[in-house]
């Protein structure tokens, strides 16, 4: 019991990863000393993505897995919902390619927000 709900909550620390790699430049835009938590993991999801790399995140998720005798992700609401965002299926290197320009793109259209409206307020 003990490591499953610790599995779900690395795969809960996982996504909230992921979504932070994606959309930390909007938190920035509150709270500009963000930027120096935000650029290098944004750098490292994308690395990952480009490189077809594992997130140490994953192993752990499964190790604990595998200790709580749990062979898939078919039971549970955070199995359901939330495994196939953040292990599609057809997950090939041109789909992490893509990824890692829209991790890329989305970066760079909000740092250029930010940096326009730090500029006009000077």
């Amino acid at each position: 019991m003990l490591f499953r709900l610790g599995a779900d909550a690395v795969l809960l620390l996982h996504l909230a990863f992921v979504l932070f790699a994606l959309f930390g430049a909007i938190l920035a835009l509150r709270w500009p000393r963000l930027v120096r938590i935000h650029l290098p993991a944004a750098v490292w999801a994308i690395c990952i993505e480009l490189t077809g790399a594992i997130c140490p995140l994953t192993y752990l998720e499964n190790n604990l897995r595998a200790r709580a005798g749990q062979q898939g992700y078919a039971d549970g609401f955070i199995a359901h919902y939330l495994l196939p965002a953040l292990y599609p299926a057809g997950l090939t290197p041109a789909v992490q390619y893509g990824l890692a320009g829209v991790v890329l793109g989305v970066n760079l259209l909000l740092y250029a927000w930010l940096w326009l409206r730090r500029c006009s307020r000077r």
